[in-house]
């Protein structure tokens, strides 16, 4: 098979790993055209540095055959596709010709398991081995731990790549055993446990040593399938704060299942994948890593589900009304932040601010609050006694647009109690209707 073709199969097979964003374009230079660098829709996506750059990976599995047969994968053993193989030098070329043509800055590496996971992680560490010692490439590089590999060689992969991730894939283990037969939740967790240990142990190393070798600098991730089965945004939200907490993660990643299998255990073939139900619990994962927010102050096991109208913060804002209004002048910075239109920037803002002067609307707004939706909820030198209008029209500055504009039909299973219709983006009037008893159920719970 010819190197391009088993480039095509392989990328096709990562795409659906969401630790970075496929560019999904090919685009030359123009003709004539003065600057650098160009777009291949095969394998090219993007990450964000520590320092904010946006860098360019090649993002390919080492080989999309596989032994086991999870059902939510289009690598399955049992699915009818074409199959490839790189091998330890062709994924080594490939990945230094490409930065030589400034195509990319890094890679991105995952495999289906080949033979037995310490095999294929041989297999991963050789090509690695290849592009460090070899080829002198100290580029970024990003490895996918493969589940079951032995402690000695995860040990050899975290001292050749920046960050590791071991995917833990299905929120529960029941999920896991009933889609997963031949995976088990402690073949997922004993490596996140060992790669957690082991940063932890480097940086014991490097406090004394400024030589030490470094094992995975940027840390571990991982990857949650949602939508493939049954679990609540509750569960899914209580297992990823447990896995900040346990394993010291730098991120857990959400993928919106799509459907890839007719299995009559998942969603059927043609049903969109969650992409609303997605973008909520990135919000959330945001409230948990940077707002002080705990699982269970979002969701609960009485409202187990996101509201598909609002954000996770202005939901907890609605189901708290009681908590409001803060006074902007004279609140601790955690207060601050439970406050819809204000982040950590503006609350750190607020706080050096008014040191110097008592802080008003127009203060706050120059500090980059959204007043849109914090005038509502705040006290300051312009609202002594905080927003005297009625809860309707602080419930309706909350609603998120994009509810009613994408996705919002991909939530059936978790409507609020008493909305029995969504329509589509483009049925202004039921549009209007659903924004209507969307603004009166809120302001029942406001009440």
């Amino acid at each position: 098979m010819e190197l391009m073709k088993k480039l095509e199969i392989l990328t096709q097979g990562a795409k659906y790993d969401v630790a970075c964003t496929s560019s999904g374009t090919d685009r030359s230079m123009p003709a004539g055209a003065k600057g650098m660098g160009s777009a291949v829709n095969c394998g090219i996506c993007h990450a964000f540095a520590a320092d904010g750059r946006c860098v360019s990976l090649l993002k390919v599995l080492m080989t999309n055959s596989c032994r086991y047969d999870c059902q939510y994968c289009t690598n399955r053993r049992s699915n009818d596709v074409p199959r490839a193989t790189l091998t330890p030098e062709e994924l080594a070329e490939l990945t230094i010709q490409f930065y030589r043509r400034n195509y990319i800055e890094g890679l991105f590496l995952s495999s289906g398991v080949l033979v037995s996971p310490d095999y294929t992680t041989e297999r991963m560490i050789r090509a690695l081995e290849i592009l460090r010692y070899q080829h002198h490439f100290w580029g970024y590089i990003h490895a996918k731990a493969i589940p079951g590999t032995s402690p000695e060689l995860l040990e050899r992969l975290g001292l050749l790549a920046d960050r590791l991730s071991c995917n833990i894939e299905l929120p529960s283990e029941e999920s896991l055993t009933l889609l997963a037969p031949q995976k088990s939740k402690s073949d997922v967790l004993r490596p996140m446990g060992l790669i957690a240990r082991g940063v932890q142990s480097n940086r014991r190393d490097l406090s004394l040593y400024r030589s030490a070798p470094r094992f995975a600098p940027a840390g571990q991730s991982t990857q949650m399938v949602i939508g493939a089965s049954g679990e609540t945004d509750y569960s899914i939200l209580r297992l990823t704060s447990g896995l900040y907490q346990k394993f010291k993660l730098k991120r857990v990643f959400f993928s919106a299942y799509i459907p890839v299998s007719s299995n009559p255990l998942l969603p059927a073939v043609g049903t969109p994948p969650p992409l609303l139900r997605e973008h909520r619990l990135y919000q959330a994962d945001w409230l948990l890593r940077f707002y002080g927010f705990d699982a269970g102050e979002i969701l609960s096991e009485r409202t187990p589900n996101f509201n598909p109208y609002l954000d996770p913060k202005c939901n907890w804002a609605i189901h708290n009304f009681g908590r409001f209004p803060v006074d902007i002048n004279k609140a601790p910075k955690s207060e601050i932040l439970r406050v819809p239109g204000i982040g950590p920037l503006s609350a750190e803002r607020i706080i050096q601010a008014r040191r110097n002067c008592r802080l008003g609307l127009d203060e706050l707004k120059r500090i980059g609050v959204v007043l849109k939706r914090a005038r509502y909820f705040i006290i300051c030198r312009d609202l002594p006694t905080g927003y005297a209008g009625n809860e309707q029209t602080a419930v309706r500055a909350l609603l998120d647009p994009g509810a009613f504009t994408f996705g919002m039909e991909q939530l059936s299973l978790f409507h609020p109690q008493g909305l029995e219709h969504l329509p589509g983006a483009g049925d202004v009037k039921n549009l209007r209707e659903a924004t209507e008893e969307a603004v009166t159920a809120l302001c029942k719970i406001a009440s």
